[in-house]
């Protein structure tokens, strides 16, 4: 993937377009024997969001243009004129000085009208052999493949710093948990490689979802092909694409493409609400295993003592809202006949804002994240609350022989004592443990420790700090494959 590293998405919002009326400006308004209301012109019109494609509608004009050339369909002097044309329109844009009209209702129009303008009648000739169905449908999926390589990147530096943190924390202990109950002794860097697994299946998400999306659908026209002797491989050359949609009715309809993006961009945000909901959890005081740099938090306006997770809280927060963006696009879709159909204008903002949001919280996850400082004393001492090496006495007395639903009854009794007693299973007297097996040997204390319960789960996949180094060692190789350079 070649990552775009502009994260900008305020940009689009500059330049506000300007509404205007007239059946003249309608540039499809022949057939037409009354001007269109001006509410309708404004309530039909997309160009207040498209424009953000504008870019894109450019690079797919050019391309397109380039290719009616090489198939004679367009003379070279006529490309060569309109490709001048199209460069002039995109610095305007940059410059902050196109004016948008609504009149002229969406991107491509007002685009291929401002080219008119400054190349002349010439400026028309850019739409033979397509339409606006296929143009959109393209502008669309080069704006979302530039996105998801923006995604991927934040999505590999996360991952990156993650790794960093998890081989800095391979032995500190802390209780682990099911249920929120206190169950076995894991390693800080342990639980930060589930996190790091977690965001790996996003990765391989996001580079299969890319592949579905990197499909041309220009040359479909409006939902029947075209009369011109066009090359598509052309185009879909000039533009990077990796594949061409291979039926015109169902290349201008299709919006699987971004329905699975938005999927895969709510389990994401599924992840990072989880990972929030931890810290959150192990800020509080009751925990107090973690602190966060002071730039994700705020303080109360009342209680000075304050310092809220706000970050982490948003990002909780805004999963459900890429979830609802998600909801949105399947509901859009599920009644829709082919071909295209006007619904479809209401797919850009949901997709605008799933990618909006989730890029803005993997930017803030990148720097937050790696930053985690654990307060080993308090996870320590949490971990010795909760009997975490209960199963390590029942697996000690299975090696001894002792049947294991027999050595789970003994430890039950054990546990008993200790609750009784007020104290930890390692703190309880070999003679106490002794009442409930004679299995149990002077060696018993070896197993109980928590450093010694975590050097027991040496495997693959256990949190063994050997293996946490190991795993960590993996996942760099992992992500060396993606050839992003990781500052």
């Amino acid at each position: 993937m070649t990552a775009n590293n502009s994260t900008n998405i305020s940009d689009t919002q500059a330049n506000k377009p300007s509404v205007t009326s007239g059946q003249g400006q309608q540039m499809w308004g022949g057939r037409f024997s009354e001007a269109t209301d001006s509410f309708v012109a404004a309530f039909t019109a997309s160009v207040g969001f498209d424009q953000r494609f504008a870019k894109h509608d450019i690079q797919g004009s050019i391309a397109h243009a380039t290719m009616l050339g090489k198939c004679d369909i367009l003379t070279q002097e006529e490309v060569d004129t309109i490709i001048q044309g199209l460069h002039k329109v995109q610095q305007e844009i940059d410059a902050g000085e196109f004016n948008w009209s609504v009149a002229l209702e969406d991107v491509h129009m007002n685009v291929e009208s401002r080219l008119t303008d400054i190349i002349g009648t010439v400026g028309k000739k850019l739409h033979t052999g397509r339409s606006r169905n296929d143009q959109v449908a393209t502008d669309i999926r080069l704006w979302l493949r530039e996105e998801v390589d923006n995604i991927f990147e934040l999505l590999v530096k996360l991952q990156s710093g993650l790794l960093n943190l998890a081989e800095q924390h391979t032995d500190t202990i802390m209780p682990g948990f099911t249920h929120l109950q206190t169950a076995q002794p894991v390693s800080f860097g342990h639980h930060v490689m589930a996190w790091f697994e977690m965001l790996n299946r996003d990765t391989e998400r996001l580079i299969d979802a890319r592949r579905r999306i990197n499909q041309m659908p220009l040359g479909s026209a409006a939902l029947a092909g075209t009369t011109f002797p066009i090359d598509r491989t052309i185009t879909a050359d000039l533009l990077g694409f990796e594949g061409i949609c291979q039926n015109s009715l169902d290349a201008v309809s299709d919006r699987d493409f971004a329905i699975e993006f938005t999927s895969a961009a709510s389990i994401l945000m599924m992840h990072l609400s989880r990972m929030s909901e931890e810290i959150i959890l192990w800020m509080s005081a009751q925990f107090g295993f973690v602190q966060i740099p002071d730039r994700f938090c705020t303080g109360s306006s009342i209680m000075p003592q304050k310092k809220n997770p706000d970050v982490p809280e948003l990002v909780r927060g805004k999963a459900a809202r890429v979830f609802g963006q998600l909801i949105t696009l399947l509901t859009l879709m599920k009644n829709q006949p082919l071909a295209y159909n006007k619904d479809n204008q209401e797919d850009k903002e949901p997709l605008f804002d799933c990618v909006d949001t989730l890029t803005g919280s993997l930017l803030a996850f990148v720097d937050m994240l790696p930053n985690i400082i654990p307060n080993k004393e308090n996870m320590r001492a949490a971990t010795m609350k909760g009997y975490a090496t209960a199963t390590d006495l029942a697996d000690y007395l299975v090696r001894r022989g002792v049947p294991f639903r027999d050595a789970h009854e003994v430890v039950g009794n054990a546990v008993a004592l200790g609750i009784k007693e007020g104290v930890d299973l390692s703190e309880l007297q070999l003679e106490q443990l002794q009442q409930f097996s004679d299995a149990i040997g002077d060696d018993v204390f070896d197993y109980l420790t928590l450093e010694g319960s975590l050097a027991a789960r040496d495997h693959l996949g256990g949190t063994a700090p050997n293996q946490v180094l190991q795993a960590v060692a993996r996942g760099r190789e992992r992500l060396a494959q993606y050839n992003i350079n990781v500052k």
